[in-house]
């Protein structure tokens, strides 16, 4: 099983990471978008279950309450992380996603930072600093397919 979640704040980068392993050829899934997550902000468990029993090598993207209850469906949970400074200066200049522009968002950003990120850093196998080179931060998720791989 080589499936690896990646998971971390708004502005951490995992969408850029994702982009860059889908080039690479990975098969990739970004939860942001086409229907994974429901109006509540959780996956839908349903497709989500349908998706990960029949797709024995993905990488996945996505941050949501309901997470952990598919951590068992992973090789691995890989943590993105940056400092708050950081997220907040990603996602007041991103163009490919408006969240994180206005000032309360930016407050709800802060504020997981403090109480959401700890929990994912617990459930994570491995946490990679998203300030790196996108293509440094690649090379360490295909090492962990390599690895699960085998």
């Amino acid at each position: 099983m080589s499936r690896i979640l990646i998971t971390g704040m708004s502005g951490a980068g995992k969408t850029t990471l994702l982009h860059e392993l889908s080039r690479r050829g990975h098969r990739t899934i970004d939860t942001d978008y086409d229907g994974w997550t429901l109006p509540d902000g959780t996956w839908d468990e349903a497709r989500m279950s349908a998706l990960l029993a029949s797709t024995p090598s993905l990488v996945l993207q996505g941050t949501v309450e309901n997470q952990g209850r598919f951590y068992g469906d992973f090789a691995a949970v890989v943590l993105l992380s940056a400092p708050v400074d950081v997220l907040i200066e990603r996602v007041s200049s991103r163009t490919n996603n408006p969240y994180g522009r206005a000032a309360e968002e930016q407050l709800v950003i802060r504020r997981q930072v403090l109480d959401v990120e700890p929990l994912l850093r617990k459930g994570a196998t491995l946490e990679l600093d998203g300030r790196r080179p996108v293509s440094e931060l690649a090379d360490e998720v295909e090492r962990l397919i390599s690895s699960n791989e085998a």
